[in-house]
């Protein structure tokens, strides 16, 4: 994510479980043939226990699979879709959640058979005729319409879905995508994808992964996409509108570009240098991670940032060759390794800004020292919140993505490291890093351990307690 132009409890689970009435409240419902009253095991947990977003995603199960299919109309405002979850319970279950903002609930079955649910808040409860077994594999699958919600975050931005001049676009980081499919929403349940989407003929759908059929009939086009590679759900994204659709090649990977009306001169230039990038990301990362590539460039007021929705990240407008560099490196720092958790953001954010220094360095400006070094005697000047908290300690869900601690100071640790260990070695760790963890999730205590077993000979005990944990700005450059 680049957020540099970014604008700066309800009932249990538990209580659900015991008392569908008293919990439900205004939006609640109560519904289906399941009885679920001899259904055993626990009801699933209504969070992961995200220490910032404690109601992101869903505990008693994980999702491999998610297939959606949806129909919209931009001048009614109107989603109507079905959303079919494939999942594993990890334990006995008499009821479990699914994250779903806004939207009616029509219907809800589990395994092919109505199950009763309950609302509240952004907790849909489904219960199922006689419980789930733990390792069983079930399909829970939900009829919803309504006019899709924006939802705000802690840090006032705007997220989920977004409307456009000619359509909508759906951003999830970090918990929009619940307003436009019921799911567990958190990074670190990642799953595969198939989404299906209808919209009036004239206007393209652009999602993730591969673009796998497109059919027009009665003055509405149906668009197919697969994403095969695993996905957290904040990196998913389905684009709304009048776009100018380009396909090319960067190497052997297909390339695949949607750029809004008025935004098609802005942006040739520096898209027709995607693959010059991506070979540059590729030679110091490693091998890119997904079948594909692109970019969707919105209206300039279609949201205040950029986002590295998987293989296909969104730009606000036509970006520089900076921040093409930033959201593309994400694929490999974000949504390849992804986060295990909101406080490991620095992670992918560190990573994703150290590379834009790489790419200057690379291209002849200023070297990635001289950046580190302007940074640390003036860097407060640019960045007032430089150094009001450590990368790996964002104080509250509020300041998570703060562009000073968690992207200027998180590339400095990142840079350290390189400082310390030379280039050879560094590069190493970093394609190791990406090869070890493709796929995957990882935590800040994953990254430290890793790049110590990799250089066991250095000493990285003050990168981390004064660069990565300390208060305060550093004493020692």
């Amino acid at each position: 994510m680049s957020r540099s132009a970014r604008l700066v409890p309800a009932c249990t689970s538990l209580l659900l479980a015991l008392t569908l009435t008293a919990c439900s409240g205004g939006d609640g419902n109560d519904s289906g043939s399941g009885s679920g009253s001899g259904a055993q095991g626990a009801v699933g947990a209504s969070g992961v226990g995200d220490p910032y977003f404690p109601k992101a995603g869903n505990g008693g199960y994980d999702v491999s699979h998610y297939a959606l299919r949806l129909s919209y109309d931009p001048d009614a405002e109107h989603l109507s879709g079905t959303a079919t979850v494939t999942a594993r319970a990890t334990q006995d279950l008499s009821a479990f959640d699914l994250d779903l903002k806004g939207l009616d609930v029509a219907e809800v079955t589990v395994e092919g058979q109505k199950a009763r649910w309950s609302r509240a808040g952004q907790e849909l409860t489904v219960r199922p005729g006689g419980g789930l077994d733990k390792g069983e594999t079930f399909e829970v699958r939900v009829r919803y319409s309504g006019t899709p919600q924006v939802i705000t975050d802690p840090d006032g931005s705007e997220e989920g879905w977004l409307r456009t001049a000619d359509g909508a676009v759906g951003l999830g980081e970090p918990t929009g995508s619940m307003a436009w499919f019921p799911g567990s929403h958190h990074p670190s349940d990642k799953a595969s994808y198939d989404l299906v989407v209808t919209v009036p003929e004239g206007l393209q759908a652009v999602s993730n992964g591969e673009l796998t059929g497109e059919r027009t009939s009665g003055g509405r086009t149906t668009f197919t996409w697969r994403t095969a590679e695993p996905m957290a759900s904040h990196a998913a994204t389905l684009a709304v509108g009048a776009y100018e659709v380009r396909r090319s090649t960067a190497g052997d990977l297909p390339v695949y570009t949607a750029v809004a009306p008025g935004q098609e001169a802005a942006s040739r230039k520096v898209l027709a240098r995607l693959p010059e990038v991506m070979e540059w990301a590729e030679y110091n990362f490693g091998p890119y991670p997904f079948s594909s590539t692109g970019a969707i460039v919105g209206g300039e007021d279609d949201a205040g940032y950029a986002l590295e929705t998987q293989n296909r990240p969104f730009f606000p407008g036509a970006p520089d060759t900076g921040l093409l560099v930033h959201e593309l490196v994400h694929q490999w720092f974000g949504d390849s390794v992804t986060p295990r958790a909101w406080r490991d953001m620095w992670l992918n954010e560190g990573f994703a800004t150290y590379a834009e220094w790489l790419w200057e360095e690379d291209e002849g400006g200023d070297s990635a020292q001289e950046t580190f070094d302007a940074l640390y005697e003036h860097g407060e000047d640019r960045f007032e919140d430089l150094w009001s908290f450590p990368p790996a300690k964002p104080t509250s869900a509020a300041h998570i993505s703060d562009e000073g601690p968690v992207y200027q100071r998180a590339a400095m640790v990142v840079h350290k490291i390189r400082q310390t260990v030379g280039d050879d070695a560094f590069y190493d760790i970093v394609q190791g890093w990406t090869a070890a963890h493709r796929h995957g999730n990882a935590d800040t205590a994953d990254f430290t351990a890793y790049v110590e077993k990799r250089a066991p000979d250095e000493d990285f005990d003050g990168i981390w307690s004064e660069w990565l944990y300390g208060e305060g700005k550093p004493e020692h450059r």
